[in-house]
């Protein structure tokens, strides 16, 4: 069972990342600035990632407990990506690697945390 659950959460990761990603190449693209960029990427796969959590993965009744729990965790998946952007600015130029890069990791953490 939890090998299930856990095909389907990567199953949605990958689509939340590609909304996330999408969205933030959208707006570099129409050159928003980068810090808004990932961010508004960021909120955009984590609006479509937190429904289907709760409605396929998990299975869990919408509760005010459950939304300060999973902002927690955005939160520090959130520091999670902007460092991993901010250290790919640095040492590649690219805001794109960090983003990538930050994916495997907020996603286990999610997963475990979650």
């Amino acid at each position: 069972m939890i090998y299930c659950q856990f095909m389907i959460y990567i199953a949605i990761g990958v689509l939340s990342a590609i909304i996330d990603i999408g969205t933030m190449q959208l707006l570099l693209t129409a050159e928003v600035v980068y810090p808004a960029a990932v961010s508004l990427g960021f909120v955009a796969g984590l609006v479509f990632n937190y429904l289907a959590h709760q409605r396929i993965t998990f299975k869990v009744r919408h509760s005010l407990t459950g939304v300060w729990r999973f902002a927690a965790l955005v939160l520090l998946n959130y520091a999670l990506t902007l460092a991993c952007v901010e250290l790919s600015l640095e040492t590649l130029d690219s805001v794109l690697a960090g983003k990538l890069l930050s994916l495997p990791l907020v996603a286990i953490n999610g997963f475990v945390l979650g």
